[in-house]
């Protein structure tokens, strides 16, 4: 049975960016930055994932240091290693180079013991894709008033 516990989710890259697929990579990790996330002190905000040399790195996420932590913090918003399949890695870099897509870390969270990175592989939302997805989403919230009210 897995035990699934979301940490933190990047709202603003649903907003940002029409997510293609997504895909999900392990993370590399000391101790102090474990616990920092078990705290629930992590931004994904304006984090991104690249590709450089055949392997993936997350970088701009930020970990708050752990406060119980001395020596062994790390520095907050260091360039993390992505662990993903030779395979999937090169996948993602032809993607990227080829179609212009762009890698946004959509969710952290813990799959029994182990810290995993929910991927999306996305394309950039152009000023008016924003505002018909902000219409839409204020025409549903309407009409799930309107229902709600006359339903009582």
């Amino acid at each position: 049975m897995e035990n699934v516990k979301t940490v933190v989710v990047n709202r603003k890259a649903r907003h940002e960016y029409e997510v293609l697929d997504r895909i999900e990579a392990g993370i590399e990790l000391v101790g102090t930055e474990v616990k920092s996330i078990r705290q629930g002190s992590v931004n994904l905000k304006d984090a991104w994932a690249d590709v450089k040399n055949g392997e993936c790195f997350l970088i701009g996420m930020h970990i708050s240091p752990y406060e119980k932590g001395n020596i062994f913090n790390r520095e907050p918003e260091r360039t993390r290693k992505l662990l993903l399949h030779k395979k999937e890695i090169r996948k993602l870099g032809s993607d990227i180079k080829t179609k212009g897509l762009t890698l946004v870390p959509l969710s952290l969270y813990f799959r029994n013991s182990h810290v995993k990175v929910e991927l999306g592989i996305c394309r950039g939302k152009k000023l008016y894709d924003k505002r018909a997805a902000k219409a839409a989403d204020d025409a549903k919230r309407t009409m799930d008033r309107a229902i709600k009210t006359h339903r009582v």
